[in-house]
């Protein structure tokens, strides 16, 4: 018996280690590469692409993935990661009654298209690359970089970037604590007070509350500073549109010589909006994750309008971080380039088509249900697609519609869903946040979760 389960563990390991043999041997055997109108020999690159393609070619049954950095077991090969839900050395056994994560905006659901161009995507760095604090120009940001987002803009038609300053920061939160920095008054005896309107995006508030300045304090709910007297009172408004979490196409709600505005437009991309028209505010910020997926590398950007509040913010990025990474600039420059290939419409089209589906089917889930409800937003034309079209949020707000389920989190929480509480977000509890974007396991186990959820609220009804 203990000779067959060894045969078995020898002979199902054998076709990963012919693959990954193989994969090295094509890489020694054709060490060259055409750049520059010629054939060159490859010589360093040899070993980090063969290591690469190794570790690539490990199976976990494609519910989890093994990286060249993971965590290596008896000094072999690293081990796979696996998605939620599945466990096992191959990622291969499913754990039934484990809870379905809707929690986090992890923008996996990209993950596929980036496998399905590997070839394009791919970097291999020398170890000398970018040693520097600063570019050439003793900037800290890469100007081909800048250039590609400058396009990218203009192919999406989703910002105004001509004539106008970009900046660049780890991630959206790193930018958008910048801004606030450069908008807050200098030399005031009294600090901005910082608003957004509910629900909004619990990072506001949380580094606010935590950085503790005294050049700004969070003041709440942007509608409840409408009608106040305090005209002088310097104020700063975010406004999420899309926004997080109801994918609502949002605008200020203040208006006035004092107040500023930063608009976050993390998730103004055609993969879950209409491009309605070409944002042109003041102060707009961006990110790397929600577009390609890539939120581990902590790339984000602001389009600004006035020259003196970019260079604050440039400013601040120096004292803070002394920019952002090289690294991180040079997987974006490389990201973006694969992204702009046929104008955008590879990625932009599996992005979208991918998140309507997901959409299909929650919606198919919840249509026999009197206990949930799902936002309702109306179709607009989209200008990328030259067409009208639904929305297709990366999160569905959902509602529970039952006087006694008050707590709408626990609710689901019973149910084996883990999603995020309304409060979260200074909404009421009725509410819930459910992430769509995550990897396509996390949303299959999310839909039959939810399946079974309403299946019983209909023998419920019919007893």
């Amino acid at each position: 018996m203990k000779g067959e389960k060894m045969t078995k563990s020898v002979s199902s390991s054998m076709p990963v280690a012919c693959l990954v043999y193989s994969v090295i041997l094509n890489l020694l055997f054709i060490p060259n590469i055409y750049a520059g109108g010629q054939w060159k020999n490859l010589s360093w690159s040899l070993k980090a692409a063969a290591e690469a393609e190794a570790v690539a070619a490990i199976s976990c049954s494609g519910h989890g993935k093994a990286f060249l950095d993971g965590l290596v077991v008896d000094g072999n090969e690293p081990v796979c990661e696996c998605n939620t839900c599945y466990t096992g050395p191959d990622c291969s056994q499913f754990i039934p009654d484990c809870s379905a994560d809707a929690d986090s905006g992890d923008p996996l659901f990209l993950e596929p298209f980036w496998m399905q161009h590997e070839a394009s995507s791919a970097l291999v760095v020398a170890g000398w690359h970018r040693m520097s604090y600063s570019f050439n120009d003793n900037t800290y940001i890469s100007k081909e970089l800048e250039r590609l987002i400058r396009k990218l803009h203009a192919i999406v038609g989703n910002a105004v970037t001509e004539n106008r300053f970009i900046v660049f920061g780890a991630g959206s939160a790193q930018v958008l604590n910048a801004a606030a920095y450069a908008l807050s008054p200098e030399n005031s005896t009294s600090p901005a007070g910082v608003v957004a309107s509910v629900p909004y995006y619990a990072l506001y508030r949380e580094q606010v509350e935590y950085f503790s300045s005294e050049k700004f304090k969070f003041q709440g709910d942007a509608y409840a500073w409408k009608n106040r007297s305090e005209g002088n009172t310097a104020t700063i408004e975010f406004v999420t549109s899309p926004n997080n979490p109801d994918g609502r196409l949002t605008k200020a709600i203040l208006h006035g010589h004092n107040v500023k505005t930063i608009y976050d437009h993390a998730y103004y991309w055609p993969h879950f909006t209409p491009i309605t028209a070409a944002a042109d505010e003041d102060l707009m910020v961006f990110t790397l994750s929600k577009l390609t997926g890539h939120a581990g590398s902590r790339f984000g950007w602001a389009v600004i309008k006035d020259e003196n509040v970019f260079n604050k913010m440039v400013r601040h990025m120096s004292v803070n971080s002394i920019g952002v990474s090289r690294d991180s600039q040079l997987r974006a420059f490389k990201l973006l380039k694969t992204a702009l290939e046929g104008e955008g419409k590879e990625i932009f089209g599996f992005g979208y088509q991918t998140m309507k589906r997901r959409w299909e089917r929650l919606t198919r889930a919840l249509s026999s249900s009197n206990r949930f409800s799902l936002q309702k937003i109306k179709p607009q034309y989209c200008t990328f697609y030259n067409k009208v079209r639904e929305f297709s949020p990366a999160y569905a707000w959902v509602k529970c519609e039952r006087k006694e389920d008050k707590d709408c989190y626990a609710v689901l929480q019973a149910a084996n869903i883990t999603g995020r509480r309304g409060s979260i977000f200074s909404a009421e509890e009725r509410y819930v946040r459910l992430s769509l974007i995550r990897s396509q396991d996390d949303f299959d186990i999310l839909i039959k979760r939810l399946n079974k959820l309403v299946s019983k609220e209909q023998g419920r009804r019919t007893r």
